[in-house]
């Protein structure tokens, strides 16, 4: 079966993704299973969408509930999944409205339109090093060439500050600029972490010059850092906040968070907001309050990078550890981060190459002591291989 499910996969599916050989089946907690059965540690998390673990009971049970009752009856109509999670995201954001889409681009897209709405400009600035998405609007804002080339021209016009430098944003801003937009820490670019006072650096930035601060957590929020919203570290409150990927495990939605609103017409999404997603997102977002799952990354993302930078001292090859909470980069000192991503899978250890020089760890925010050991075990061999 394994070959034939290969075989049609590249018959019937655009060969958008390179594909690691492996097929899944299933999964419990932090472990998924192939179709043979074998068992692997999970600390990729599905590029940071499994936040509360693979077949969560409370994330099921919520998901099956909603689904024998209303799934989808589009935004014409009351449903009160999107409402309680509105509400919940509000309070702890401290924003007072919510859009909801389907995933991080939409929700930037969002953003785009909402900030251009608000200040009546049309420019943008992002950072080198910047992923926000693979639309076309979102794309306008990342910084790869390489997914940007082919679908030149883009919108909206975006100009390029260099990450953490805030002379260099300051020297772009002009009549024009609607909005900054930044990552807390940079994930597509390697796990970049920048200094401690950039983010409150960018905000004091974007206040004088009144343009707004766009702060894009679709991989950084929901806990994954150690605080529910990476941004809270510096104590700023941003002007737009997008989210998605780890707010309802896995289960496909994203949400722009403001003060500021669009009105009647001026956005939509279909999908975006059904009961199912809405439902599965409450319960993601009850589970991680409940279980203090927030100081759990913070605990075990410590105790991951402190073992790291002690594997470090007898390992040449890994040049430096950098991330906060449970996302995590391996940076190395030879580009063969992909080569160790697939030791690591021979091994029973799913993980990720960000860069060429950057093994990626994304754990379940459920993620235990024994858990990261076992990965360490795994990762330690693969790195000395």
């Amino acid at each position: 079966m394994s070959d034939d499910l290969k075989q049609l996969d590249s018959t019937y599916i655009m060969p958008t993704y390179k594909r690691q050989d492996l097929i899944l089946e299933k999964g419990s907690g932090c472990y998924v299973f192939d179709s043979n059965g074998k068992k692997y540690l999970d600390f990729f998390g599905g590029l940071a969408t499994c936040s509360v673990g693979h077949a969560n009971p409370a994330v099921t049970k919520a998901i099956t509930d909603q689904a024998k009752k209303l799934i989808s009856v589009s935004n014409l109509y009351y449903t009160e999944p999107p409402v309680r999670l509105a509400k919940k995201l509000s309070e702890l954001s401290g924003l007072k409205k919510v859009f909801f889409s389907h995933s991080g681009a939409d929700a930037n897209e969002a953003a785009i339109k909402l900030a251009k709405r608000v200040t009546g400009k049309k420019e943008f600035i992002a950072f080198s090093g910047a992923f926000h998405g693979r639309t076309t609007g979102s794309l306008a804002l990342t910084w790869s060439q390489q997914y940007k080339e082919p679908f030149l021209p883009l919108a909206p016009a975006t100009k390029f500050a260099t990450y953490n430098d805030i002379v260099s944003l300051e020297s772009l801003i002009n009549d024009d600029t609607a909005a900054v937009i930044v990552e807390p820490i940079q994930g597509e670019a390697g796990v970049v972490v920048p200094d401690e006072n950039f983010l409150r650096q960018v905000r004091k930035i974007c206040t004088k010059h009144h343009i707004l601060m766009i702060v894009d957590e679709v991989q950084t929020g929901i806990g994954r850092t150690g605080t529910f919203f990476a941004y809270s570290r510096s104590n700023i409150k941003p002007d737009i906040v997008t989210l998605a990927k780890g707010l309802a495990n896995g289960v496909p939605i994203g949400a722009c968070l403001s003060d500021y609103e669009l009105e009647l017409g001026e956005h939509g999404s279909t999908l975006g907001g059904n009961s199912l997603s809405c439902a599965a997102a409450n319960a993601t977002v009850d589970y991680i309050e409940k279980n203090n799952l927030v100081k759990n990354a913070e605990t075990i993302g410590d105790y991951l990078m402190d073992s790291l930078r002690s594997l470090q001292k007898t390992t040449p090859l890994i040049e430096d550890v950098r991330g906060q909470g449970l996302m995590i980069g391996i940076v190395l000192e030879k580009p063969e981060a992909a080569r160790i991503v697939k030791s690591s899978m021979s091994g029973g250890l799913l993980c990720n190459a960000a860069a060429p020089n950057v093994v990626r760890l994304l754990p379940p925010l459920i993620a235990t002591k024994e858990q990261a050991d076992e990965c360490l075990d795994i990762l330690g061999k693969a790195l000395q291989s």
